[in-house]
């Protein structure tokens, strides 16, 4: 079955001199949240950007991704803690994302749970959402 989610945003004034929010997300989990120009490329300063939600939403979704491939394999994991850093260029766009991720996982080695992560990485639905971005790499290590 598929589900739709929510957010709105308000922007006032120019790109630059500018000022917006993130009003709300329709499950009401957070918002408002401050957004400016010079939050996206400058100093965040209290506020965020939609780089930085797209980074929450990739390392949570990976997450989930990874946590579900181990226990598909019968090891599930007893936690993961993923970072995502994504890159944005002034006139360019997101360049890169980084992914890191590192698990504690009963019964698994390294390389079995290298496997896993990559494929995490390929199978993750924002992974796919970003397929236009240049660069995705990955850091994966057990604990």
């Amino acid at each position: 079955m598929a589900t739709d989610r929510t957010a709105s945003a308000t922007w006032h004034g120019s790109l630059l001199e500018g000022a917006g929010s993130i009003d709300n997300v329709g499950s009401g989990a957070f918002g408002p949240l401050d957004v400016t120009w010079a939050s996206r490329a400058e100093d965040p300063a209290g506020r965020t950007s939609p780089e930085e939600l797209i980074a929450a939403a990739h390392a949570a979704c990976y997450s989930m991704a990874l946590s579900h491939g181990l226990a598909q394999d019968g090891t599930p994991p007893d936690e993961l803690k993923t970072s995502a850093t994504v890159t944005f260029v002034p006139g360019t766009g997101i360049t890169a994302v980084a992914l890191r991720v590192r698990g504690r996982v009963p019964r698994i080695d390294e390389a079995a749970f290298l496997e896993r992560a990559e494929a995490a990485k390929d199978g993750c639905p924002v992974s796919a959402a970003l397929a236009g971005v240049p660069e995705i790499t990955l850091d994966a290590a057990l604990a």
